[in-house]
Parts: C-alpha cells; structure tokens; sequence
C-alpha cells in the first residue's frame, strides 16, 4: 500500500472518525454540560466525516482497500463506544438499554457475517435500508449525546433521542435480517 492511498484525504477523514471515540470517551470522564455539548460537537463533525469520506473517495476515484475495511470500523466503533458511554451514565437505561443491546448484537451478527461471505468471494452491497437506519442511528446518538444538556435548551431532547434509538433499533433488526438471510442463501449454496 502506498503513501498516497494511506493518506488520502478521504483516508484521512476515516481516521479521524476513529480518533473521535476517544475524544468522545474524554468528554465523559469529566461529566458537565459542557463537555455533553463538546462530545455532541465532536460527534457531529465525525458523522459529517462518515458522509464526507465516501462521496469523496467515489468523485476523486480514491477508492481503496483500506478505506473500504477502516469506513465500517469507524462507523461501527463511534455507534458502540457512544452507546456504551451513555449506558454507562445513565442516559440510556431501563428498557431502552434493550434498544442499545439490539443495536450492538447486529453490528457483531453483521461484521461475523460479512467476514464469512468474503472468504466465499461474496460482496453483500450495503442496502438504502442500511444507510436509513445508520442515519436513523447517528441522530438517536446526536440527542442522546446532548441528553442533560439538551433537555435545558429543548426539554425532551433525551425522550427524542430514546425513541429514535428504539427506531433505529428497529430498522437495525430489518437490515440485519436481510444480511443473515444473504448469509444463509450463500451458506445454503455452498453445502450443494
């Protein structure tokens, strides 16, 4: 691989993706309004990245291998570390802790599957559905992000946020659904 591909700006804003999950993860071993508001920031300009990196790679033709493994090692890294933070302080919990648990079960079950299919020489294209419930997912995590916060600018932005999370939890066990069963198809064909 080269240096060129390795540092190519929409390589670039992929790392800088992964780099948020600690930055967020900071912002929550000091717990006040404003660094809710820090980590919310931090998010958004990750998600922006997660749009930004793509389209980029795709009208510059900087398509790669790495970026096409490290994209979805972001975005599944930032969606589990903030959803981990937010049970862990509180902001999702109760019943809505099943919402999270869902989300993070379809990940693994996703990644598992996908691992599998590529040592078939099988590409499974990511759905329109997939890219709704990823959307779905980081504006459940922006409101959540803000939770506290954001409650004393917009009372209810944290109920928002834990609807739009059991949404996206929803939408989540749709897209998983399609995966599996590609998963099993190509399973199916391969003991024939």
């Amino acid at each position: 691989m080269s240096a060129s591909v390795a540092l190519s700006v929409p390589n670039i804003l992929t790392y800088v993706r992964i780099l948020a999950v600690p930055a967020v993860a900071a912002c929550f071993h000091w717990p006040t309004t404003t660094t809710r508001w820090i980590a919310l920031a931090i998010f958004i300009a990750a998600a922006i990245t997660d749009f930004f990196d793509g389209y980029l790679a795709r009208i510059w033709k900087q398509q790669s291998a790495l970026g096409r493994m490290l994209d979805p090692i972001a975005d599944k890294l930032l969606v589990a570390a903030c959803l981990l933070l937010l049970a862990s302080d509180g902001t999702i919990g109760g019943l809505s802790l099943l919402a999270a648990i869902i989300i993070l079960c379809r990940e693994i079950l996703v990644s598992g599957l996908r691992e599998f299919l590529a040592e078939l020489r099988v590409s499974v294209p990511v759905t329109t559905m997939a890219k709704y419930k990823t959307t779905a997912q980081l504006v459940a995590l922006g409101f959540l992000l803000a939770g506290p916060a954001g409650d004393l600018v917009l009372p209810g932005t944290t109920m928002t946020g834990l609807t739009l999370l059991w949404i996206s939890a929803l939408l989540t066990l749709y897209t998983g659904y399609d995966y599996f069963r590609a998963g099993v198809s190509h399973l199916i064909e391969e003991q024939r």
